[in-house]
């Protein structure tokens, strides 16, 4: 059974319309892909954008908060968007961040981090160490209770989610109570049965893609970029001390067995972990088509999942 058939119908329709990532032959022209028309914003949520000290400078953060706010500490959560170390942008995750600012009464903070293959790592993981470190620095300034502070990302964002938890447990802080991998990024290897099922051009993420960004990520391959955790999550040796996890996969990602592998390891290190596969469904699924019922279901299931964390 091909690619597409195996898809649920309700979500069929974009794969006839994506033309498919190119990021060997045309990085820019994909990168546009992730650009998006600016949302209607919410009345209930307040957007700042401001530049921030990090390891090359200075960094754009996104910055979401409740309008109406009292004198309350509210939590806090650091958003890491998507699109495989190479691409995306912050503005791509308005209408998610401002949902988890009313689902979670918290304060979301986005980094806009440097990207492969112009920065290649540790570029990426350091600015997001950086944002973290600034959100918990300036607590004050920002009304967060750091007793509340959670991190999350999806697919490359992902990644760095899973790495910055690492990072962040090695260095001692910031201090965390959650993480979020959303069908992550975090093994370079490939070999995975999953690494090798999705092949097809139109699947929205595809083996010639991830094969390619994580030759870009790595740059110039060192023990350092190849073997480091924070570089490939899935090469830590140890994953205890972690805080908990919430992640998901489409049975049809690239990413879902490594996603598998990882949660198990969490799970028998003692981290507490909640996970859902979906079937039927591809990589960004719930982004690529958010009407869909089942993308309804896994948008509020992670949404939900963060305002139980943050408060409670």
């Amino acid at each position: 059974m091909d690619f597409e058939s195996r898809v649920l119908p309700e979500l069929r329709s974009v794969l006839a319309e994506f033309p498919g990532f190119q990021l060997e032959d045309n990085l820019e022209l994909s990168r546009s892909y992730l650009s998006s028309p600016p949302i209607e914003k919410s009345e209930h949520v307040r957007t700042a954008s401001r530049m921030i000290p990090s390891a090359a400078g200075e960094m754009l953060v996104k910055i979401y908060e409740p309008a109406q706010r009292t004198g309350i500490r509210l939590p806090a959560m650091l958003w890491i968007h998507g699109g495989g170390y190479v691409m995306g942008h912050p503005d791509m995750d308005d209408a998610l961040c401002e949902r988890f600012v009313q689902a979670a009464k918290c304060v979301v903070v986005s980094v806009n981090y440097r990207l492969a293959p112009e920065h290649p790592y540790p570029a990426a993981i350091d600015d997001c160490y950086a944002g973290l470190t600034w959100m918990t620095d300036e607590a004050e300034l920002l009304g967060i209770d750091l007793d509340r502070v959670a991190i999350a990302g999806a697919s490359g964002g992902g990644g760095l989610t899973a790495a910055l938890a690492l990072m962040a447990r090695d260095k001692g802080g910031p201090a965390l109570i959650f993480q979020m991998p959303l069908y992550p990024m975090i093994d370079d290897r490939n070999i995975t049965a999953s690494s090798f099922e999705i092949t097809a051009h139109n699947a929205t993420w595809n083996r010639k893609n991830n094969l390619a960004a994580w030759n870009m990520y790595r740059g110039y391959p060192t023990e350092e970029s190849v073997m480091s955790p924070y570089a490939v999550p899935s090469r830590a040796e140890s994953l205890a001390g972690l805080p908990p996890v919430y992640t998901c996969v489409g049975q049809l990602d690239v990413f879902r067995d490594e996603t598998i592998e990882y949660v198990t390891r969490l799970a028998q290190a003692g981290v507490d972990v909640e996970f859902h596969l979906y079937p039927g469904t591809f990589h960004s699924f719930e982004v690529m088509v958010p009407h869909a019922e089942v993308s309804q279901r896994a948008s509020k299931s992670y949404v939900d999942a963060m305002a139980r964390a943050l408060n409670p």
